[in-house]
């Protein structure tokens, strides 16, 4: 049942229904169920509000007896991008180990027992798939967040996911629209801009996203990049040529449209969250993120009076708040309706382990190559996480190594000289050298030539996008740096999967 805290009037309701604020903790804070009663119909969640299935289950149980049809959404990706398993790594390759695979029919089962988790911890939306082509090898935000660099590869695996994950009961929202991948700034700090002509958007950048709604995804989330071409003044998430005129009317958009959180720089550091949220409900999104960095009663209510003072003063035409506040309500029908289907039973639970495994890309050296038999040592080379990923989440093969080599050693680094540090460290024993995207970082890419240099035997292992050429005794691809990732690459460097 609803508990009503308040009788807000009909404006002041439909200003917090458009609203997909977060929080601090792992159970609601008073004013978040407060709001709830007053209308608010979403809350996201991040790696901070989850402990364990049964605290998160716990949690979403609190919010449903504030409302029995909110929206629990999350950004659970699978891959590197986890909340779910934020303390440990997750269960499931990401995206650009099922490009790599390319079996859509793995895909979708990945993506539907990925969504059958988040449903048993009820869960109901996803800010996921990332439908992004991953054109520029130098993106610093998508990378092994996209399925790849090939349009038709993305949109069979985008169709894929959004059938597995809304089969599961969980809806889905391909994000970035329109396309996040030809960037080399992150709008997590920046306004990236794409400047190519429109033939190459329709062929490239917008591709992935026809073919997710036309599989039924029930969102699409907005990407704050400026796109010149579709419109030179705006970006995405600011522009009624690109939401209303692109996605819904060209495209065909009828579900839900949901920014990317507002409080990110290319936004708030230009018009600032109020102006910006208006100015995207008006150009056509339904729901507005804010809670990544933004989590309080405060950011709520600022955003929720001046959506009600946009409206009094015209700024914001009434009936497009009203009209995106009904389609929350209807995602959030759906939602509460939906049950999953046939697939239940039949996809196996360690389905991402299977996934991670014939995802890799094994590459032995001239000389060939044996299964290490003694403990090596690791040497992690760590380049500053990209704020969507963090830097909470463990990465890498040390763990698996370990269980299978007891006796593995590691060490973290990163910037120059790290080659001498990690040759005095690892002594005689077997060396195993971690990069993540050695392509974009110069330095990295150094160290790992002159480890080479003194020690050819040295394993490397590419968990990030392999654009540098296989080198090394053997040189492991695991298209991701998912715990599942970490195992298979572990397994592959010592003989054989573990248990």
């Amino acid at each position: 049942m609803t508990t009503i805290a308040s009788e807000p009037d009909t404006l002041t309701r439909d200003a917090l229904t458009v609203l997909q604020p977060g929080f601090p903790g792992t159970t609601a804070p008073d004013w978040l169920l407060r709001r709830l009663g007053e209308g608010l119909a979403s809350v996201g969640l991040f790696g901070r509000n989850i402990a364990s299935p049964e605290q998160l289950t716990a949690l979403t149980a609190q919010l449903r007896a504030e409302r029995d049809d909110v929206l629990v959404a999350i950004d659970e990706e699978g891959g590197d991008v986890t909340r779910l398993e934020v303390r440990t790594g997750s269960s499931f390759p990401g995206n650009h180990a099922l490009g790599a695979v390319d079996d859509t029919a793995l895909t979708r089962d990945v993506a539907y027992e990925l969504g059958r988790r988040l449903a048993e911890c009820g869960v109901n939306f996803n800010w996921a798939p990332s439908a992004d082509v991953n054109s520029n090898a130098d993106n610093p935000v998508i990378g092994v967040r996209s399925f790849g660099a090939d349009p038709d590869l993305v949109a069979r695996h985008t169709a894929a996911y959004v059938q597995g994950l809304q089969a599961a009961g969980v809806a889905a929202c391909v994000k970035h629209f329109p396309g996040h991948g030809d960037t080399s700034v992150d709008s997590h700090h920046a306004m990236p801009r794409i400047d190519v002509d429109t033939d190459v958007l329709a062929a490239r950048d917008l591709a992935p996203f026809r073919a997710g709604i036309a599989a039924g995804s029930l969102a699409v989330m907005s990407a704050h990049i400026l796109v010149p071409a579709l419109d030179p003044d705006h970006p995405a998430t600011l522009s009624p040529r690109i939401l209303t005129g692109l996605l819904r009317r060209e495209l065909g958009h009828e579900g839900l449209i949901v920014t990317d959180a507002v409080e990110m720089q290319a936004i708030s550091g230009t018009y600032g969250i109020e102006r910006g949220t208006i100015l995207a409900l008006a150009a056509g999104a339904d729901a507005i993120c804010v809670g990544g960095g933004l989590a309080d009663d405060e950011t709520v209510w600022r955003l929720r009076d001046a959506i009600v003072a946009a409206v009094r003063s015209g700024d914001l035409p009434e009936e497009r708040l009203v009209d995106a506040a009904e389609r929350v309500r209807g995602l959030a029908r759906w939602t509460r309706d939906a049950t999953s289907g046939s697939a239940e039973g039949s996809v196996p639970r360690d389905i991402g382990l299977t996934a991670a495994r014939r995802a890799l890309r094994v590459t032995a050296g001239e000389e060939g190559f044996s299964p290490l038999t003694s403990a090596p040592y690791v040497a992690l080379f760590s380049p500053v996480a990209n704020i969507a990923v963090g830097d909470e989440t463990p990465w890498g093969p040390v763990a698996d190594l370990a269980d299978l080599l007891p006796g593995t050693e590691s060490g973290t680094y990163t910037g120059p000289g790290a080659a001498g540090e990690i040759l005095a460290a690892a002594g005689a024993r077997p060396l195993v050298a971690v990069v993540r995207d050695e392509h974009r970082h110069a330095w990295m890419s150094d160290a790992v030539t002159a480890l080479l240099a003194s020690r050819p035997d040295t394993i490397v292992v590419e968990m990030g996008v392999p654009q540098a050429p296989p080198r090394g005794a053997l040189h492991v691809a695991t298209y991701g740096a998912a715990r599942v990732c970490g195992r298979a690459a572990a397994e592959a460097i010592a003989g054989g999967a573990g248990g």
